[in-house]
C-alpha cells in the first residue's frame, strides 16, 4: 500500500504523569488510517493461536503474499507486531526477513509456539521468529527495514514511510480501518486469493482455519494450501546455472532476476556465508562454465538439504570478499522450491596432476582477468574459475599446511610439485606458486577437518563444493574428508657448538609478552634450549612491552624478557643476559599498543657484550675506527632510525660482541610485513607487492651500513639476521646483499630446504642468517618445530649458524 498523510487526524491521550508512573494511551474517536491498496507484497494471513488449547498447529505465523507481477526482494525487511492494546511502554517486536517473494507467491513467517495444544507443524518456515502473537487481538506491520517501529497508535503508524502493510485484528488500537474479526485459537483471519487490499482490515479479512503456505507452496502435512492454494510454478525457467556462469569471471546477466533455475543440492553452509550449492547435472558443451552456483541466504539458515532438487529465483550477484580478489558468482534474494529429496548428486571433477594446469594464471600486466575468456586447459586459476561451485574430489592428498585455529588445512593434488623432504611444498619462484595447493575448509554438515601436520594424509577421497574466499582463494567446502594418515612428523633438533663454534640464532617469538599463557613462554624456551641447543647469542624478534596490546604509552619491555629468560633457566638453558632500545611509542608497527622490537639474548659464559652508552629510539649508529679497531657508536644502537624506510617499522638493532676476544657485530633485523600486497590468486595478474618497495629501501639501508663496516675494516665479522619478510630470491633480499658484502646462508640449503615460514600451503623463506665475507667456515640449520605443526609454539621456524673460528679468527 501507499500511505496517505493527513494533519486532520489527531490523538487524544493522557499526559505523562511527573511522577514518572507509566502512561497509559488513550485513543478515542479516532478515524481510520486508509492507504492506496497495494500492488506489491502484502499480509495475506494472521494467525496467534498456535500451540494454544483447542489449537492443531504448534505454531503463530504470518504469511505474506506477492500481488504484483514481478519478483518481491525481501532483503532487508522485518514483520513486526504489536500488543492490541499499547500503551507508553509497549515495544513492536520484529522478525528479520530475507529472500523473495515471486508472483503471486506466499512467503510463511513462524512465530512463537505455545504449550497447551498444536499436534502439526507449520510447512517449512521462509523465515523463523519467537513472537507470542496473542489470538484474539493485535497489530501485524510489514516494514521496510529492522528497526522496531515506534508508533502505537494507527494516525503515527499510517504516516510511518517505512510501513507497507499492516493489520490490525480483534480490538487492536493499530489497523487500517476497522479491525478483522474473528481470530481465535483455531481460526486465523485471511485475505480472499484476489488479495483485495481496500485498507479496511474488517473488509480485507475473514476469519477460517489457518492455511499457511511457504515458498514452495507447501502446506501442513505436505498438501496444498487451503482454502486458496498458491503453490509455487514447478516447472524450471529458461534460465540454467551456465547462463549464469558465463565463459568469464563476471556473468553476464549479473544483476538479473533469474527464475526458476534447476539444480541438485550439493553443499550446505549454516555459519557465516550463510547458503547452498546447487548443481546442474545437464552440462552444457562449453567447458569454460560452471554447471554450479552458491545462493546466498543471507542471515537466513538454509532449510534444504543435499540431494534436494529445487528451483531458485533470486538476483544474480557478483561477492568480492575484499578488494584485490577475483569474486564469487552467487544468486541472492533467493525464493526455492523443493521438488523432491534424496536425489543423486552429479559426479565430482576430478582434482590431480593430470587435471589442474601447470601454468598459474594468465597474465593481464598487472590488470584484472576479470573480462578475460576462461582457459581452463592452460590456467589453475581458470580451471577452478569454470568449476567455481561445482563438486570436486581429489584422492589420497599429502598435507602441505597445517590444520590452523579456523580448522582449515591445504593439501597437494599433485605429489611431485617441489615437493620437501618432510611433506610440504616449497615457494620457489614468482613465476611457480605451485598450482596443486588447495585449501580444505568444514562445512556445517560435512566431515570434520582432522588436527594436521605436514606430511600427513588425507587418504582416500575427499569431495565437496569449490569455493573461493580472501584468505588462498578457491577451496574445497568438503563434505566427505578422507581418512587422516599420520606422517609422525618430529621437531627437529640441532647439534650443541663445540667450544671454538659462535652459535647465533634467530627466532620470531611471535607477539610475545608478560599477559601470554605460561605455556607459549616455556615452549619458546624449550626451542631455544632443546632444539637449538642454547646458541651464545640469539637475536628474538616481536618482543611486546610490558603491558602487551595495552595502548597507554608503555615502551618498556624488562618484564617481557625477563620473564622470557626465566623460562629458558627452568628449561634447563643458561642465564641469559640481553640487551634490547625501546622503541618510541606507537612507531614501529606491529600489533597496535605491542610496541615491539628485536632483543638480544646472550650467553656471558661465552660470549661478552661491549657496551657503548647513547643509543636509544633515534640516534643513529656509526662505524668508528679506533686504534683497536672496529667499534660502533652506540652499542646497542639503531641504523639511520629516521631514515623514511623505517616509517612505521621495525629499526634493525646493531650490537658489538666479542668472542674468543675478537669483535663480532651482529644486526638484528624485522623488515616491514607482506601487509597490502595483493594475493597470489588476485583478479590482478601478476598481482603487485607494494610492500616491497619499503623492504627493498630497508634493505638498502642495512647494505650500506654493513658496507660501512667493511669500509673501516674490510675483515669485519658481521652477522645479520632476522624476519626479513622476505624470499631468497626477492629483490629485498638482492639489495641486501648487493656488492657482495652479506652472503644469504639460506642458498647454501638445496632448495627444497629453503623455508622458515609456510603460507597457503607454500613453505617459504622469511627468515635468514646473513654472514661477511670473512665468516667463510660455517655450518648453517634451520630447525623445523613450528611452521609444520597444528600445535606451534610461533608461526616461524628458528635457525642458527655455527660460525667455526679455529685457525681463522
Amino acid at each position: 500500500m501507499q500511505i496517505v498523510r493527513s494533519s486532520r487526524y489527531r490523538v487524544a491521550a493522557l499526559a505523562l504523569l511527573s511522577s514518572g508512573t507509566a502512561v497509559s494511551v488513550v485513543l478515542t474517536g479516532l478515524p481510520a488510517a486508509h492507504a492506496t491498496p497495494s500492488t506489491k507484497a502484502v499480509i495475506a494471513e494472521v494467525y496467534g493461536g498456535g500451540g494454544n488449547s483447542g489449537a492443531t498447529l504448534t505454531n503463530d505465523f504470518v504469511e505474506l503474499a506477492n500481488a504484483s507481477s514481478d519478483l518481491f526482494d525481501l532483503s532487508g525487511y522485518s514483520v513486526q507486531y504489536l500488543t492490541g492494546s499499547p500503551t507508553g511502554a509497549s515495544k513492536w517486536s520484529v522478525t528479520p526477513l530475507s529472500g523473495s517473494i515471486t508472483s503471486g507467491g506466499r512467503y510463511l513467517v513462524s512465530e512463537a509456539a505455545g504449550s497447551a495444544g498444536g499436534t502439526t507443524p507449520l510447512p517449512i518456515a521462509d523465515a523463523s521468529g519467537s513472537i507470542a502473537m496473542s489470538a484474539t487481538s493485535g497489530s501485524v506491520a510489514l516494514v521496510k527495514g529492522t528497526t522496531p517501529l515506534t508508533c502505537i497508535t494507527a494516525i503515527d503508524c499510517a504516516s510511518d514511510m517505512r510501513v507497507i502493510d499492516f493489520l490490525g485484528y480483534g480490538s487492536a488500537v493499530v489497523r487500517e480501518g476497522s479491525p478483522a474479526t474473528g481470530a481465535s485459537n483455531t481460526a486465523s483471519v485471511a485475505r480472499p486469493a484476489s488479495l483485495t487490499d481496500t485498507d479496511d482490515n474488517a473488509a480485507d479479512f475473514t476469519f477460517g482455519a489457518p492455511s499457511p503456505a511457504n515458498t514452495a507452496g507447501s502446506t501442513p502435512g505436505g498438501g496444498t494450501p487451503n482454502p486458496t492454494p498458491t503453490p509455487g510454478p514447478s516447472e524450471p525457467g529458461v534460465t540454467r546455472i551456465h547462463d549464469i556462469q558465463g565463459n568469464t569471471r563476471i556473468s553476464p546477466i549479473k544483476g538479473q532476476i533469474v527464475t526458476r533455475v534447476p539444480g541438485i543440492v550439493t553443499g550446505v553452509r549454516t555459519i557465516n556465508s550463510k547458503g547452498y550449492w546447487i548443481q546442474d547435472p545437464k552440462a552444457d558443451a562449453d567447458a569454460r562454465t560452471s554447471e554450479a552456483v552458491f545462493v546466498y541466504t543471507g542471515s537466513a539458515t538454509p532449510t534444504v538439504t543435499v540431494g534436494d532438487k529445487v528451483l531458485v529465483t533470486g538476483k544474480v550477484s557478483e561477492h568480492y570478499p575484499s578488494a584485490a580478489t577475483q569474486s564469487v558468482t552467487e544468486v541472492t534474494g533467493p525464493t526455492t522450491t523443493v521438488l523432491s529429496h534424496g536425489n543423486t548428486l552429479p559426479a565430482p571433477a576430478v582434482l590431480d596432476a593430470t587435471t589442474v594446469p601447470a601454468a598459474y594464471a594468465p597474465n593481464a600486466g598487472g590488470g584484472s582477468i576479470e573480462d578475460l575468456p576462461i582457459n581452463p586447459d592452460v590456467y589453475t586459476l581458470d580451471f577452478y574459475e569454470a568449476h567455481e561451485g561445482e563438486l570436486a574430489q581429489f584422492t589420497d592428498a599429502r598435507v602441505t599446511g597445517a590444520t590452523n585455529q579456523h580448522h582449515e588445512v591445504w593439501v597437494t593434488v599433485k605429489p611431485a610439485e617441489n615437493a620437501t623432504s618432510r611433506g610440504g611444498t616449497v615457494y620457489g619462484s614468482y613465476e611457480q606458486p605451485n598450482t596443486g595447493r588447495i585449501k580444505v575448509m568444514p562445512t556445517s554438515n560435512g566431515t570434520p577437518v582432522p588436527l594436521a601436520n605436514v606430511g600427513d594424509m588425507l587418504s582416500g577421497s575427499t569431495t565437496g563444493p569449490i569455493d573461493y574466499d580472501s584468505f588462498g582463494g578457491y577451496n574445497l567446502q568438503a563434505m566427505k574428508i578422507g581418512t587422516l594418515v599420520d606422517n609422525n612428523l618430529k621437531r627437529e633438533v640441532t647439534r650443541q657448538q663445540r667450544r671454538d663454534e659462535l652459535a647465533v640464532a634467530t627466532y620470531n617469538v611471535e607477539n610475545l609478552d608478560p599477559t601470554d599463557p605460561a605455556d607459549k613462554f616455556a615452549r619458546l624456551a624449550d626451542g631455544i634450549v632443546t632444539n637449538l641447543s642454547s646458541p651464545d647469542i640469539v637475536a628474538l624478534e616481536e618482543i611486546q612491552d610490558n603491558n602487551g596490546p595495552t595502548d597507554d604509552g608503555t615502551v618498556a619491555a624488562d618484564q617481557t624478557i625477563d620473564k622470557f629468560v626465566e623460562a629458558i633457566g627452568a628449561a634447563g638453558g643458561p642465564r641469559y643476559s640481553w640487551r634490547s632500545v625501546s622503541p618510541a611509542n606507537d612507531t614501529d608497527g606491529g600489533e597496535p599498543g605491542g610496541n615491539i622490537r628485536q632483543v638480544f639474548l646472550f650467553n656471558p659464559n661465552r660470549v661478552q657484550f661491549t657496551d657503548r652508552a647513547g643509543g636509544d629510539a633515534t640516534t643513529a649508529v656509526k662505524a668508528v675506527k679506533s686504534s683497536e679497531g672496529l667499534q660502533l657508536s652506540l652499542s646497542p644502537g639503531r641504523i639511520n632510525p629516521n631514515s623514511e624506510a623505517w616509517k612505521s617499522s621495525r629499526k634493525p638493532l646493531v650490537g658489538e660482541f666479542r668472542f674468543r676476544d675478537k669483535p663480532v657485530i651482529v644486526i638484528a633485523n624485522h623488515f616491514n610485513s607482506k601487509g597490502g600486497d595483493q594475493p597470489l590468486h588476485s583478479r590482478n595478474q601478476q598481482p603487485t607487492r607494494s610492500s616491497e618497495t619499503q623492504r627493498r629501501l630497508q634493505a638498502t639501508e642495512v647494505n650500506t651500513f654493513v658496507k660501512s663496516l667493511l669500509t673501516t675494516d674490510d675483515g669485519a665479522k658481521v652477522v645479520v639476521l632476522g624476519d626479513l619478510n622476505d624470499y631468497e630470491f626477492s629483490d629485498s633480499v638482492s639489495a641486501l646483499t648487493a656488492s657482495g658484502v652479506l652472503k644469504d646462508l639460506l642458498t647454501t640449503l638445496p632448495e627444497a630446504e629453503r623455508y622458515t615460514y609456510i603460507y597457503e600451503g607454500n613453505s617459504q623463506s622469511l627468515d635468514h642468517i646473513l654472514l661477511s665475507p670473512s665468516l667463510g667456515h660455517f655450518e648453517y640449520d634451520v630447525l623445523h618445530i613450528n611452521a609444520e605443526f597444528a600445535d606451534p609454539a610461533s608461526d616461524h621456524d628458528p635457525q642458527v649458524v655455527r660460525i667455526n673460528t679455529d685457525g681463522c679468527w
